[in-house]
């Protein structure tokens, strides 16, 4: 009978440590075509080896698979457990950490979370060590951007804090967010902000809503009415955003199958989905040959040189699964940075459209302080395109060079380029005379990157029987004329029951539009309201009538 009961204790431990295993870890299957993409083709093939940092040592805490591990990378201490955090270069010249921690040895251990306080570290470098200057204040998952008027902001979940510099002192708010009659997916957390050209900002949040704000500080407006993360069946979270010097971009994590996506944007609201892995567990590798097999890598973060090209990514990771991280315990977490390969700078010397009758395209390669293109470049194994084919070995291949003082000209045959008429960036794989891989993005002389975003709330039936809707623009440039369409939907069909026209409106301009309708409809109905711009679908919006 004891036999019996040792043996059952045994069992239901298994079982418990197999369904915390389940309820962080699954096994996601990959599409087929992602086993046809080439050497850059994937985010994921940006991590580059780490340079060692300090001293390679086995007297710390961790797992077997983080052991030896050279503790100066990021931040870590045995004291303290640390998590998420993004890294601003102060115009003192040093680079600045502001990190979230709990102490190790806290009761619940890492899920002492809910507690964590935002520090502020510095080092003389992206990569580390970091050291805590000070306290700011309670809260978690910190992202921390600079506004149009020089003042920071650290977001952290439920609000945010506010200085006049780098250094403080912060004092704490709240942001305001309007949804616009659009559902608000999977909450306000783990809000990820990147500026536009003019200064306004644009916001991700959690569940994969595009949220507007004018300055990054005043009231969050919703603008899209469904996610735009990759149609699969993720477990999303820990999205972070970026805009380069090409087009926007976005990278989510799919933290139950421990993978992660990446998107591309003109303007940061529509958004395309390229295939491949973004990151995914075993990218910390050295130069040395140390490998740190950390567990879990979430709450990335992407720094950017002076222009804008992602240089490196910081990660929150964990050595073990969080709920077996106790407290006093051997395990924990830290932020670490990665490298990335940051891409050579291409401009398209071509004005004309490409398009499939197109002969030839003439591409510019920039030299810089540590690459010659004219002697650095295997010029046989660059192919250009858009993305779309340029990721699975296709594009257009190369005619002939030319130099252009340090720079390099290069001459594509213009057949198999790829290119579409929702293109917006041009992609350049390849590699160097050592084999190393290189890449590049270029805009497209035609594409228009800065156009109006108009955006509508649902109609309200007023006391006059009329249909009035809320129309706003977001986008950085006034609009011209366009027209507003509000259709009936029911089962059987849709009924056009009203329509007008919009006028030109200036960035963050709004304006109401009222409308005599063909049919007054029920308190009920689901009205369907859609916007036309230079004769092209800009919007369209679905929801329950409301009533004045």
């Amino acid at each position: 009978m004891k036999k019996f009961s040792l043996n059952t204790s045994a069992l239901l431990l298994v079982l418990l440590f197999s369904i915390q295993i389940n309820a962080q870890v699954t096994e996601r299957q990959k599409p087929e075509e992602w086993n046809r993409l080439v050497k850059g083709g994937r985010f994921l093939d940006r991590f580059m080896p780490i340079s060692p940092l300090g001293k390679l040592t086995t007297e710390t805490w961790g797992a077997e698979g983080v052991i030896p591990r050279y503790t100066d990378n990021g931040i870590e201490d045995p004291d303290w457990s640390y998590w998420g955090g993004n890294i601003l270069k102060g115009d003192d010249g040093k680079f600045h950490l502001f990190v979230c921690r709990w102490p190790e040895n806290s009761p619940k251990g890492h899920m002492e979370w809910p507690k964590s306080e935002v520090v502020h570290a510095v080092a003389d470098n992206t990569m580390g060590p970091f050291k805590v200057q000070s306290v700011i204040g309670k809260g978690h998952n910190p992202e921390a951007y600079r506004m149009k008027d020089g003042r920071y902001i650290i977001y952290v979940i439920d609000g945010y804090y506010l200085a006049e510099s780098i250094d403080g002192p912060w004092k704490a708010g709240k942001f305001e967010f309007n949804p616009r009659d659009r559902e608000i997916i999977e909450g306000l957390s783990n809000l990820s902000f990147v500026q536009r050209e003019d200064g306004s900002f644009v916001m991700v949040c959690r569940g994969g809503g595009i949220w507007l704000s004018k300055d990054g500080l005043s009231p969050w407006q919703q603008v899209t009415s469904k996610r735009v993360y990759p149609d699969v069946d993720g477990r999303f979270e820990d999205p972070v955003i970026w805009r380069d010097n090409v087009q926007y971009n976005l990278i989510v994590n799919d933290w139950l199958g421990r993978i992660a996506f990446y998107l591309r944007s003109k303007d940061g609201v529509h958004w395309k989905v390229d295939p491949g892995e973004a990151y995914i567990p075993g990218i910390t590798v050295y130069t040395d040959g140390t490998n740190e097999d950390w567990f879990k890598y979430e709450r990335i973060k992407i720094f950017q040189d002076e222009y804008r090209r992602a240089v490196q990514a910081n990660f929150a990771v964990i050595d073990t699964i969080k709920w077996d991280d106790k407290t006093n315990d051997r395990h924990s977490s830290k932020n670490i940075g990665i490298p990335l390969n940051k891409g050579v700078l291409m401009t398209i010397l071509d004005e004309e459209k490409i398009d499939d009758n197109t002969k030839t395209i003439r591409v510019k390669i920039e030299a810089e302080p540590s690459f010659n293109p004219l002697t650095d470049i295997d010029v046989n194994s660059l192919h250009f395109g858009a993305p779309e084919v340029v990721n699975f070995g296709g594009g257009c291949t190369v005619s002939g060079t030319e130099p252009d003082g340090n720079d390099l000209i290069v001459t594509f045959k213009g057949s198999n380029n790829g290119f579409r008429d929702d293109s917006f960036a041009a992609k350049l794989l390849g590699k160097d005379k050592n084999g190393k891989l290189l890449l590049g993005y270029a805009r497209l002389p035609w594409v228009e990157y800065i156009e109006p975003i108009l955006s509508a709330r649902l109609p309200v039936l007023n006391a006059n029987g009329n249909l009035e809707v809320e129309v706003e623009n977001f986008g950085q440039i006034a609009s011209k004329n366009a027209s507003l369409k509000i259709e009936l939907v029911n089962e059987q069909e849709t009924i056009e029951i009203a329509s007008a026209k919009i006028p030109g409106l200036n960035p963050f301009e709004k304006t109401k539009i009222s409308m005599k309708c063909s049919k007054i409809p029920s308190e009920d109905a689901q009205l369907k309201v859609s916007i036309t711009y230079n004769r092209k679908m800009m919007e369209s919006l679905t929801g329950t009538l409301r009533i004045d």
